[in-house]
């Protein structure tokens, strides 16, 4: 081929003119297109502004930042310091930034913001690395900080918009030039929301672990700082595998940040957390915390419950814990003895054994357990052996007399809804001795209430058996009839007129018409059905003789008695005039006879309980303190002598009379006290003292009813006041007898008021002495008082 032929044709004229054109258009096109940019660019960027200015024209003032003051909940505790109850929508406690302990800042910052100390508000870079890690992991990550969390929280919507993301970093940099980055994370500390109603790291340290934030440990600070990115999901109680795992994340993040070393970083992972229970409160006290919420709401109305007041009781915890475990166990004790009443509820199990635990599981949430009494599944019933299962899953086997309070639901013939039987919820509880015993919810209530008879302090108070089951509070709300328990009142009246420890009066039958009772005939008798005959007023209360206590009643007149237990407290108006006031047929509280009983413990002052002791605001300011109330002769209610001798009479009761278990027990001889057993043995009471306690104990139903023939108030409640008085007297020296007061003699050692000395007073009542009864005597002259004390003292 030739070299022409390989030539290239020159191009033509016209064709370099098109591509010039070409070239030409091409470059007004990009031209148009770069100003269209440019012009877009301004317009968006313009638009952005004014955007941006309306935005921040309209950002809220932020003076609940700057002037935090977090909803705090009322918190009451012991006058030692345990907490006791807590009330409000939110658990929080506020903690200074400076008391915040170092490790719980740090393992916040390592997972939440590690870079909180150099950003403005919004990490610029941490918004190109989470968006890089979104591109790259086809997920989305926040890039939030603290600062932005504080404005969201405080501010904003949980919903994700453009719009609400713009006022997040508008109010994130905002907040940044108002308030120092320690004030943001302040407020961030004690404001994020962590699960089970606590606001703030200082109240999850609680409710997690039982304990106060600055005893935190690394391990536990990274489980706590896990929970603000979504507290249920990461929640150590309801998710635990879950948590853990945030938990270990954390802990690395916390080494790469450099705020732990290695070794801390092996131990914290190697560390088992132990968690809070319900079953871990220490002190059970829901009566008493839920008295002082009513107090203090009357006097705060309803900012108590967010303002932060610290409500400190006059509440001993080791006082209320022993005051609780004795009533319970009172209680507990008197069911094993009633009749069974089947099973709370049935189940059918599946056959396949893998899904029994998490049927039991399901079934017994129902079904909580009660402090001691635990709920479990019956897997297999026998006369001699039953086996279950209880909520953590753990089987247990009761045998023996651990069966025998359940006896009659593991016979053949029992009725099918009566019967124990696998798939049966019942009740199991643990021994000392680590054995099992099955046994019920109890259907009879209880009472306890203890005070200082010297100041009024209320030192424990247990409303009920159970606060979840009834909030009535038995010692303040029950008005319940007070038996022979109220005797007591009625000698010490007597012993104004003229009545001695050895006044004689008859145990022999009565017989009453209806004009005498306010209702219908009465022949009334003694517990045990015998009469005694004559018997000294001192024998006669000890041994709690009805017949005695109304021929006194019938001698000093019902309407005289009806005045002299005012002074006492009692209600005039809730004891009708009547005979039967003598056995306690009236209506009173066990409040009411702890304050009563504690006329004879101080020498014969009334003084009104008081529970609060003081008050302060969140921040410690004192704002109520109890003040200090001397026993004054305006309070006072019987004069010294007649409570020296009542307590003479009374201690005679704890000695060799119905409370004899008594000194007995607990091997002292400063015990005084009554039992009380109403008509019908419809209540049972104990009401006592030392020197230094006063302690009243009621057991009986909330609609009344029998508690059984062979109840007694020395049976049923006297024990249980004897368990509480063993443990919170157990190292108190036994009380010196305090020196009689003035007006009172002892003569062939008996003691008498000095006017009503032998052959003085009252010497005898319901025996015949030439057909007529002893009158009272009359009071004797000034002349005859003086002779009466010169006899003597020689």
């Amino acid at each position: 081929m030739s070299d022409t032929a390989n030539e290239t044709p020159s191009a033509t004229p016209s064709a370099n003119a098109t591509n010039r054109g070409l070239r030409q258009s091409v470059g007004r096109v990009l031209k148009w297109g770069v100003g269209l940019v440019v012009v877009c660019g301004l317009v968006l960027s313009i638009c952005v502004g004014i955007a941006l200015a309306l935005a921040y024209r309209n950002l809220p003032e932020l003076d609940s930042l700057t002037d935090y003051r977090p909803k705090l909940p009322l918190r009451v505790f012991s006058t030692d310091g345990q907490l006791l109850g807590e009330f409000g929508d939110e658990r929080r406690q506020f903690v200074p930034i400076a008391e915040i302990p170092k490790v719980m800042k740090d393992a916040v910052l390592a997972i939440e913001d590690s870079r909180f100390y150099e950003h403005g508000g919004v990490d610029y870079k941490g918004v190109l690395r989470a968006a890089l890690e979104n591109l790259r992991d086809m997920h989305s990550q926040g890039a939030s900080t603290i600062t932005m969390q504080v404005a969201r929280n405080f501010y904003l919507s949980t919903e994700k918009t453009l719009t609400r993301k713009l006022y997040e970093v508008l109010l994130a940099l905002n907040i940044e030039r108002q308030m120092s980055k320690e004030q943001i994370l302040e407020v961030y500390m004690n404001q994020i929301f962590l699960g089970q109603r606590a606001h703030g790291f200082a109240a999850a340290s609680e409710i997690y672990f039982g304990k106060p934030l600055k005893d935190i440990t690394i391990a536990e600070a990274a489980m706590l700082a896990g929970l603000p990115k979504a507290p249920s999901a990461y929640n150590p109680i309801s998710n635990p595998k879950r948590s853990a795992l945030r938990q270990q994340y954390i802990i690395d993040r916390m080494l790469e940040n450099g705020f732990i070393t290695a070794d801390e970083r092996k131990a914290a992972k190697a560390q088992v957390l132990k968690l809070r229970t319900p079953a871990d409160v220490p002190v059970h006290a829901e009566y008493v915390a839920e008295a002082a919420r009513q107090l203090i709401f009357t006097q705060y109305g309803a900012d108590a419950y967010s303002r932060g007041l610290q409500v400190y009781l006059t509440i001993r915890s080791a006082d209320q814990v022993a005051a609780y475990q004795a009533l319970r166990k009172g209680l507990l004790d008197y069911e094993r003895r009633q009749v069974y009443r089947g099973p709370e509820a049935y189940i059918d199990l599946p056959a396949d054994p893998k899904a029994i635990d998490s049927r039991v599981a399901e079934a017994l949430t129902e079904h909580p357990d009660n402090d001691e009494l635990k709920a479990a599944v019956v897997l297999e019933a026998g006369p001699k052996k039953v086996v279950a299962v209880l909520q953590s899953g753990d089987a247990v086997t009761v045998s023996g007399d651990g069966l025998r309070p359940v006896s009659s639901g593991l016979s053949a013939k029992v009725a099918p809804k009566m019967q124990i039987r696998p798939g049966a919820i019942v009740r199991v509880v643990r021994g000392a001795k680590g054995d099992w015993t099955m046994t019920q919810l109890p259907e009879v209530e209880g009472a306890f209430v203890s005070m200082e008879p010297q100041t009024g302090a209320i030192r424990a108070l247990v409303g009920g058996f159970d606060f979840g089951k009834s909030k009535f509070n038995h010692v303040t709300q029950a008005w319940r009839q007070p038996g022979s328990s109220f005797k007591p009142f009625i000698y010490s009246a007597a012993l104004e007129k003229g009545f001695t420890p050895t006044t004689v009066v008859n145990d022999a039958p009565l017989f009453f018409d209806a004009g005498s009772t306010g209702s219908q005939p009465w022949e009334p008798k003694n517990y045990d059905g015998t009469f005694d005959g004559p018997l000294p007023l001192r024998r006669a209360l000890a041994k709690s003789k009805n017949m005695v206590s109304i021929r006194v009643l019938q001698s000093i007149g019902v309407d005289y008695a009806r005045d002299w237990i005012t002074r006492f407290g009692f209600d005039h108006e809730r004891h009708d005039p009547y005979l039967t006031m003598a056995l306690g047929a009236g209506s009173v509280t066990p409040l009411q006879m702890a304050t009563a009983y504690s006329v004879f413990a101080n020498g014969g002052y009334r003084l009104t309980p008081t529970l609060i002791a003081r008050v302060t605001d969140s921040r410690g300011k004192l704002l109520y303190e109890l003040p200090a109330r001397p026993l004054e002769q305006q309070t006072r209610a019987i004069d010294a002598r007649n409570a020296f001798l009542m307590s003479s009479l009374l201690q005679e009761v704890t000695r060799s009379g119905t409370a004899a278990r008594a000194q007995a027990t607990l091997k002292r001889p400063d015990i005084y006290g009554k039992t009380g057993t109403t008509n019908d043995s419809m209540d049972a009471w104990f009401a006592g003292y030392h020197p230094s306690l006063t302690a009243v104990v009621w057991i009986g139903y909330d609609n009344p009813k029998k508690l059984g023939d062979k109840e007694t108030g020395g049976g049923l409640s006297l024990p249980v006041w004897i368990d509480y008085m063993s443990r919170v007297l157990k190292n108190v020296p036994v009380a010196e007898l305090a020196p009689p007061p003035e007006g009172v003699v002892n003569v062939g050692n008996e003691w008498y008021f000095e006017e009503f000395g032998p052959g003085r007073g009252v010497g005898a009542v319901g025996i015949s002495d030439h057909g007529q009864e002893a009158s009272l005597p009359q009071p004797p002259t000034e002349d005859e008082k003086k002779g009466i004390l010169d006899l003597f003292k020689h």
